[in-house]
């Protein structure tokens, strides 16, 4: 299957909105990891295991993994979830950003070397950084457009002058990844839980587009707010399908042996809380 009918599938067999991000920290793993970096997969596929028929997608962020030289759990933990759930994607959080060769060797190394289905991506280099991505068949590729930090006001937030009707460059992004940079129907965009009002916008310019969506759980972000300001659907499925992330609220829902169990309990608790935000949820 496409990324895309992965999702579709997830949402649907799973009844569900809620991503879970995979950030593992091994200071922070349970007693019987004895905080060891060599256990990040055992502790990843536990929490995998423990979720797989509640989320519509897994987002391992590289960087915990690169962190503690565990690329290759890395490797091993996404062909585990192919395994576990195959009808559930992959979404590699990368954010990567570069041009040319380069970014071809990136995009071998997030879906060939990983074998994610999806990954992020900074846009701020143009379309010749995101194109290489769209070679590869079925797979998907979400960009930066509206994040969650507050930093992203810097640059995000600012009007371009050039640009007919001058729309903040968070708009701009959003128009370009409805339409023209969406050469395959392949991309997404990464908006914020933090801000509901720019979810509502971005939907507004984008309405078919895949919207990844962190912030809630220890970022603060309103879930029933998220909710209502990016879905768009019937009772059947969604428009536009949305994909909102939660991981340290999760991950360490408990910190001692019980970890997953208590995994599983948030989780559960957070997509019944996610679907009721829905219009007759």
């Amino acid at each position: 299957m496409t990324f895309l009918e992965k999702l579709r599938t997830a949402e649907r067999q799973n009844g569900s909105m809620l991503c879970v991000g995979l950030d593992p920290d091994p200071t922070r793993f349970p007693p019987k990891f004895h905080h060891d970096e060599r256990k990040i997969f055992n502790f990843c596929a536990d929490i995998v295991e423990a979720t797989a028929d509640l989320v519509i997608a897994f987002k391992p962020q590289i960087a915990y993994f690169a962190a503690h030289r565990a690329e290759e759990q890395l490797e091993r933990l996404i062909a585990h979830i192919h395994v576990t759930a195959p009808q559930v994607p992959v979404i590699l959080d990368a954010k990567r950003g570069d041009i040319g060769s380069t970014a071809e060797q990136y995009a071998i190394e997030a879906f060939e070397r990983y074998g994610a289905d999806a990954v992020t991506l900074s846009p701020f280099m143009g379309f010749d950084s995101v194109a290489p991505y769209l070679k590869h068949h079925g797979k998907g590729a979400f960009l930066l457009c509206r994040t969650s930090n507050p930093g992203g006001d810097d640059f995000q937030s600012q009007r371009l002058a050039s640009v007919a009707g001058a729309p903040l460059l968070y708009e701009h992004i959003a128009r370009l990844a409805q339409g023209p940079w969406n050469l395959n129907g392949q991309l997404g965009l990464v908006v914020g839980a933090t801000y509901p009002t720019e979810i509502e916008r971005v939907r507004a310019l984008a309405p078919t587009l895949p919207l990844l969506i962190p912030g809630i759980g220890a970022q603060g972000g309103d879930a029933l707010a998220t909710v209502r300001a990016g879905w768009r659907g019937n009772a059947e499925a969604s428009t536009g399908p949305i994909i909102v992330n939660s991981s340290r609220a999760i991950l360490y829902a408990a910190s001692d042996d019980s970890f997953a169990l208590a995994a599983r309990q948030e989780a559960l608790r957070t997509r019944e809380l996610l679907q009721s935000a829905r219009p007759g949820g």
